[in-house]
């Protein structure tokens, strides 16, 4: 952790180490009048991850995936089924070399070059994950696999070749839904990438 001097560690506690990490913290929090508070906050640690966008210039398509998502599910989406962009822990990997491993694993593109444009915190209120953001031209002559993510991993990944217009509508129809992928398809129309 940063050094903060109007924050001061009083306990943490460990309430899950399973799937990933789950603590209970509570410090003492100075606030801008000048008085200490005490806060608890539960954080969820997964790691940092990277996700990308993959684009095509002639044909104005976007290339994503679909996949069932059970936190989704159990939260009202019917069949569990979110259309995303690309995207993967980094785990011991940079965040170019993961979002590179991830796009063949997935989607079976084989990409060498990516261009990294922002970085974001997606739940910052509970969660400790920041995303590094990336978008990468493809072409046909790029797929190498057919894609599809790694079974060990549970993973059953369709991917899917869509106009970004399209797309876009989808985000107004409610079809896509993930924050990170109408972040990126939003980049893309607003950066003119498909133009």
């Amino acid at each position: 952790m940063l050094e903060n001097p109007r924050i001061r560690i009083e306990n943490i506690q460990t309430l899950s180490d399973d799937w990933y990490t789950l603590k209970k913290t509570t410090f003492a929090y100075q606030r801008n009048d000048g008085r200490w508070q005490t806060q608890s906050r539960e954080t969820y640690d997964r790691g940092n991850g990277a996700v990308i966008l993959l684009y095509n210039r002639q044909t104005k398509n976007v290339i994503l995936t679909r996949q069932f998502r059970f936190p989704a599910y159990v939260n009202g989406l019917a069949d569990g089924l979110l259309i995303e962009a690309c995207a993967g822990l980094l785990e011991e990997n940079n965040a170019e070399e993961c979002i590179k491993k991830e796009t063949e694993e997935e989607t079976g593109y084989r990409i060498e070059q990516v261009r990294k444009v922002f970085e974001a915190y997606m739940s910052p209120g509970s969660v400790t994950e920041k995303l590094y953001f990336f978008v990468a031209e493809y072409a046909p002559s790029s797929k190498a696999t057919a894609g599809g993510g790694d079974i060990n991993d549970g993973e059953d990944i369709e991917v899917l070749e869509i106009p970004l217009d399209q797309a876009l509508q989808m985000i107004e129809q409610g079809e896509i839904a993930d924050g990170k992928t109408i972040m990126l398809l939003q980049y893309a129309k607003l950066h003119g990438l498909v133009d």
